[in-house]
């Protein structure tokens, strides 16, 4: 199975404590680490991103870790919640658990319990959310063609909950440095939580009878997806409809497939299903933000993604939306609405 690193939210306003826990974590959990200093902070950052654990201190200028508790739960249901505090009294570890923290561990921490107890929890947390979770693998020929059809698609199955994989055939060479496209390729994956595999079959000449089947048929038996996301069969570049094939073939045991549109799709591209997006408009756009080299592109300017989720909103009460070819949905739960479990369809 593919991995990403533990992803770990530190609510710390003490600068010292702040980057020993920085430190150890990195170093000795291996995690990716991100630190705010106060509650607000906190929260925000939790209502834009996902995270696999949440540490807190208790004592904290304005509100405290004890305080924003409930709205931690209420903005990443599901994910552990470690407490800090300098006062080792029970009071406040009583205090911390009655407010749904998951552990307390009293200052000062030695480093090596704070990276066990920190992994133990994350990857309990990840455990217990992936009971009632999808597993989503969106599958593209080269970099940043997922993050154009289905970037806010995917943006929604993060705020559910849901596992997700991102499957890129090539390193893009014809449009851009493979190694540099590679690279912004994980970053896009990473604003959504995202496992990336990054293939190197040559790009323009991909060939469903040169590999290409078994590679997907190896990440599909791998990451055991519930639906994938797709290239149209209806479109001009040689990759994109090789790919489709190739997934036709090698997902036929999969329940759920829909076909995102590319900007070379023809005029034969009909969807379908329509993904209400509002919301996570902007997500997209800070995965398509990554392709620095690709901006010059007019389908990667901003103002043209959000014309486009608004143009396929005609077709559905949604503001913003993302349409979809339906090849097969025997799936029981369908792409994500931003709230909720249900996919959304005209």
């Amino acid at each position: 199975m593919f991995t990403i690193p533990f992803r770990v939210l530190v609510i710390e306003d003490d600068a010292d404590s702040a980057l020993l826990s920085q430190t150890t974590l990195r170093q000795l959990a291996g995690m990716d680490v991100e630190i705010c200093a106060d509650a607000q902070e906190a929260l925000s950052a939790l209502a834009d991103r996902s995270f696999d654990i949440i540490i807190t201190d208790i004592e904290m200028p304005g509100r405290s870790g004890l305080e924003i508790l409930p709205q931690i739960r209420e903005l990443q249901p599901g994910v552990p919640v470690l407490v800090l505090t300098a006062h080792g009294s029970l009071t406040y570890a009583v205090e911390a658990l009655r407010q749904a923290a998951d552990d307390f561990l009293v200052k000062p921490i030695r480093p090596a319990e704070l990276a066990s107890r920190a992994s133990e929890l994350a990857d309990l947390g990840r455990t217990r959310r992936a009971r009632n979770r999808l597993a989503v693998l969106a599958i593209g020929a080269h970099p940043d063609d997922v993050e154009i059809g289905v970037g806010g698609t995917l943006a929604a199955h993060q705020a559910a909950g849901d596992r997700l994989a991102i499957l890129t055939l090539s390193g893009g060479a014809i449009g851009g440095e493979a190694s540099v496209r590679q690279e912004k390729a994980m970053q896009a994956a990473g604003s959504v939580g995202a496992e990336l595999v990054h293939l190197d079959f040559e790009d323009t000449l991909l060939d469903p009878a040169k590999g290409v089947i078994s590679a997907v048929e190896k990440v599909i038996s791998q990451v055991q997806p519930d639906l994938i996301y797709t290239h149209s069969p209806h479109d001009r570049h040689q990759d994109h409809r090789a790919v489709n094939e190739s997934v036709q073939i090698a997902a036929r045991q999969v329940a759920g497939l829909w076909c995102f549109q590319s900007p070379s799709c023809t005029v034969d591209f009909k969807p379908n299903r329509f993904v209400d997006i509002t919301g996570f408009v902007d997500r997209k756009l800070e995965m398509l933000a990554a392709y620095a080299s690709q901006t010059h592109r007019d389908y990667m300017q901003p103002d043209m993604v959000r014309a486009t989720a608004r143009y396929w909103s005609r077709f559905s009460q949604a503001i913003d939306v993302e349409p979809l070819e339906t090849i097969r949905a025997a799936v029981t739960v369908g792409p994500p609405a931003p709230v909720g479990r249900a996919g959304q369809a005209s």
